[in-house]
């Protein structure tokens, strides 16, 4: 039986967050439960992909109030790989290249620290070819140096196919959909709806409505000039795609 826990998957209390002395954020506060799907929109320079990275433990981001909860725990202090872990995974919105990494030896690695399960090369590609199978991805592309030489849209299937494999508890998406063309958008969107469940949620960080005309979030969240200034349904999409902005400042 389904144990379904009040404590949020995710809680974001007075959030204030610099960089190189410069306030990015001013008092961010929002809960993400298990079986959730939040976006949060804004304009360039509103500070979503600073929400984005500080909830991943960017190195360059100082949080100078506030506390992030995962699951009930105080991570605000923990390192990148810890919190990785614990089961947080981000969708970059430019992927790092990594030459001479191939994407299913990456893949091993990451999952066994994720789980603490030593998996065999053997297991782990059985893994691989199955959740490339179900996206849509062709079966060489596991043998290929990480991004590099990828086309924008296979660096986003690569994070998808990422995000799959590890089942994550906490999926982040740093605008995963800009600079998408339809097909790459559809592998990308297929692959949120598949992972959607009571066993995790999602942070979908975003400019535009296109990803979120196939994947409906349950809340939509303003993001402008540091704060959250607006939350609603889904409906809130149609009205940003219609008046903008400017109208939120």
């Amino acid at each position: 039986m389904l144990v379904v826990s009040d404590t949020p998957l995710l809680r974001i209390e007075d959030l204030h967050v610099s960089a190189n002395g410069t306030a990015i954020l001013h008092g961010v506060d929002l809960d993400v439960h298990y079986n959730e799907i939040h976006a949060v929109m804004g304009p360039n320079g509103s500070g979503k992909t600073t929400l984005a990275s500080v909830l991943m433990g960017h190195p360059g981001l100082e949080v100078t109030k506030g506390t992030i909860y995962f699951d009930g725990e105080d991570i605000t202090g923990d390192a990148p790989d810890k919190r990785a872990n614990r089961g947080i995974f981000m969708a970059f919105q430019h992927p790092t290249e990594i030459p001479g990494v191939p994407v299913v030896q990456f893949l091993r690695q990451a999952l066994s620290n994720r789980t603490g399960i030593d998996y065999s090369i053997i297991e782990l590609r059985l893994k691989v070819m199955d959740a490339m199978a179900q996206l849509g991805i062709p079966g060489h592309f596991a043998d290929r140096y990480l991004n590099e030489g990828f086309s924008g849209g296979e660096r986003k299937r690569n994070e998808i196919l990422q995000m799959t494999v590890l089942e994550p508890k906490l999926a982040i998406m740093d605008e995963t959909d800009s600079g998408l063309d339809i097909d790459a958008l559809r592998t990308v969107s297929d692959g949120v709806r598949r992972m959607i469940g009571p066993e995790r949620g999602f942070l979908i960080i975003t400019h535009f409505q296109r990803l979120l005309d196939y994947v409906t979030p349950h809340y939509v969240h303003v993001l402008v000039g540091g704060k959250l200034v607006k939350t609603g349904g889904a409906e809130l999409t149609a009205q940003l795609e219609s008046e903008g902005y400017e109208s939120f400042r």
